[in-house]
């Protein structure tokens, strides 16, 4: 059996209809998703299924990509024996992993992130949060720009570092569009700004990171399998690390890159658990020689099954 590591995709993975063949072919995917529904007081099956506003809120965004991340694991366990190297998440994702490793169960995981959303809207409401994608330019090139406006006034970060050439920043809306063309003159092939509320990973979340504290202390259980953390891209296996790790998340651009090409030798292959196949495209860039296999319905799940097997 093949060495392999669980990862779990972040907001933006999202689309209606996600996780409803799962929910159609299997008796896990109906009680898991029907507990979600009664722990939060949300009806699951229109949200996941039918098009909505909510979908796109990241307080209802969250927990719907972390139950359908949550269930295609659930699946794939109750069918296979395998136990991952490692896990890791993007953003969100890494609450998925958790979840998977044993470090929480999915029902509290998906209040925990439907509290999590709610603090980032909270923290980022009336304040003109956004958020912007760079294609084409180099890390530093646009830390030092980053830096440099801040010196200025501006309130503009690094937030996601995805694949090299692709670098998404969080912060003032006002102010990264105002940088468009500082971006596009020093050498970005685009630099788009994101329809988005709310500015992920950056300092504009201080507010909520004593707001989730005491809900990931209730939650995370002591030990639990390993995960490597967004912030520091090390891995971690205790609760007291998770708590200062996760908080810490908030605020600190995703290492999502760097996270998989450390431990990209210690696997054969990936598995990507939930909606669509972000990570999978990202990976084909970090690490072209470490395949990844996606898991986001019944025919996914019976290929991955028959893959890792192999």
């Amino acid at each position: 059996m093949k060495k392999v590591a669980f990862i779990f995709p972040g907001q933006g993975s999202q689309s209606f209809g996600m996780g409803k063949d799962f929910f159609e072919n299997s008796e896990i995917a109906k009680e898991m998703i029907s507990k979600a529904s009664e722990r939060l007081n949300i009806d699951f099956q229109q949200l996941l299924f039918e098009e909505n506003e909510k979908l796109g809120l990241t307080q209802f965004t969250q927990p719907a990509i972390l139950l359908v991340s949550s269930i295609a694991t659930a699946i794939f366990k109750d069918r296979c024996e395998i136990t991952p190297e490692f896990l890791l998440g993007h953003s969100l994702g890494e609450f998925s992993a958790l979840v998977a490793a044993g470090a929480i169960d999915y029902l509290d995981a998906i209040d925990l992130v439907h509290k999590r959303g709610q603090f980032m809207t909270e923290a980022c409401a009336n304040g003109g949060a956004g958020m912007m994608a760079l294609v084409g330019i180099d890390d530093k090139v646009a830390e030092d720009i980053c830096e440099e406006q801040r010196k200025a006034g501006k309130q503009v970060w690094p937030a996601n570092y995805n694949q090299d050439g692709q670098l998404v920043l969080a912060g003032i809306k006002a102010d990264l569009e105002a940088l468009v063309d500082t971006f596009k003159e020093a050498g970005a092939k685009r630099a788009i700004v994101l329809d988005m509320s709310v500015a992920s990973h950056c300092e504009l979340l201080t507010s909520a990171v004593e707001n989730l504290k005491p809900y990931l202390e209730e939650y995370l259980k002591d030990e639990f399998s390993p995960i490597v953390s967004n912030v520091t891209a090390q891995i971690y296996t205790t609760k007291d690390e998770a708590i200062e790790l996760l908080s810490s998340q908030l605020t600190s651009p995703v290492k999502y890159k760097q996270s998989v090409a450390a431990f990209a030798n210690r696997v054969d292959a990936f598995i990507e658990f939930g909606n669509g196949a972000v990570l999978k495209g990202l990976n084909r860039k970090i690490c072209k020689d470490v395949p990844t296999l996606n898991i986001s319905d019944m025919a996914s799940l019976e290929a991955v099954i028959e893959e890792v097997n192999a």
